[in-house]
């Protein structure tokens, strides 16, 4: 009963803020309820770190910040709908690498640039991960393996051109090795390494810690630049001598053109929630790194990062131009 309670109050809470009259100037801002558009499903990673932050930015803000899941097309529809909407700050959405992806996949006819991003909030990496009884112990013994066997091996990700299998092209292509691509879902990734469809997979630290703790699966590597402290005893790619990392990360977008005082305030209100005990607890217990990013520095890094991306597509015939 309590959450059917919530959902409605979610639904009425989320109706406010396309239909209520709000003040317009920055210094009045904030006014009502905001949008917090989540790009992906309830019950994943994405939403449950989104949903944690929104509270914790409602008790800054002093309104609601109402969750919205608005999934599809990789974040495309997330993000068009945050776009197009009012420039006023109550539409915020809660980005990811998804930006980057989807946008050179094609699945929008705009850059990630089409938004202003308000900053980082966290980052984390994207291990290869086997089942705990496989036969590779390190992932020296799968390289070795898979440049053996070009083709064989199947290696699950969450959707084409998703920020996991972007990081997967990116390994293999440092190791070396052909391999066959899954795209199984947020849900079928996991499912697909345990029943065997699939040979290993890469996934966000968060979708890959619980069961990894359970002993049903074994994180072999990490492409990202240091050793996480969750799982101190794996090493990352650079370690191994590959050049490879593409950390999964999140933080905050608006639509193009919200006045920078009201930014501003977002922006304060996401770093201290960022900080709060239950964000930093739920860090600690899931492995991701609470690094926030202000507006200029996240800007430099997404142009970096979009650079990266681009560079990988374009190498495996991904890539979609926003040009005639």
């Amino acid at each position: 009963m309590k959450s059917f309670k919530y959902a409605l109050a979610s639904c009425a809470a989320a109706a406010l803020v396309g239909v209520t009259a709000l003040p317009g100037t920055a210094a009045e801002f904030p006014a009502g309820p905001i949008e917090f558009v989540i790009p992906f499903g309830a019950g994943g990673g994405a939403d449950i770190e989104g949903r944690l932050l929104a509270q914790e930015m409602s008790k800054v803000l002093g309104v609601p910040l109402t969750p919205v899941n608005r999934t599809g097309g990789g974040g495309a529809i997330a993000y068009t709908h945050t776009m197009n909407a009012k420039a006023d700050g109550y539409t915020i959405a809660w980005n990811s690498t998804s930006i980057l992806t989807t946008t050179n996949l094609g699945n929008t006819d705009f850059e990630y640039n089409a938004m202003d991003h308000i900053g980082r909030v966290e980052f984390q990496p994207q291990p290869f991960v086997v089942r705990a009884d496989a036969k590779w112990q390190t992932f020296q013994d799968f390289a070795k393996d898979c440049k053996a066997n070009q083709g064989k091996y199947k290696i699950a990700n969450s959707g084409t051109g998703s920020a996991t299998h972007t990081a997967a092209i990116m390994l293999f292509e440092a190791i070396d090795c052909q391999v066959i691509h899954l795209p199984k879902g947020i849900k079928g990734r996991n499912k697909s390494v345990l029943n065997g469809e699939a040979d290993a997979m890469i996934a966000p630290l968060t979708g890959a810690r619980r069961l990894t703790k359970a002993g049903k699966l074994r994180i072999l590597l990490m492409p990202t630049d240091e050793r996480n402290a969750v799982f101190p005893d794996v090493p990352t790619a650079k370690e191994l001598g590959y050049d490879v990392v593409l950390d999964l990360f999140r933080g905050l977008s608006v639509p193009k053109g919200t006045p920078d005082a009201i930014k501003g305030k977002l922006a304060d209100a996401m770093t201290k929630a960022a900080g709060s005990p239950a964000f930093m607890d739920l860090a600690d217990k899931n492995g991701f790194t609470i690094a926030p990013l202000g507006y200029q520095d996240f800007t430099a890094y997404l142009a970096s990062e979009d650079q990266k991306v681009k560079a990988i597509f374009k190498g495996a015939g991904l890539y979609q131009s926003k040009k005639n």
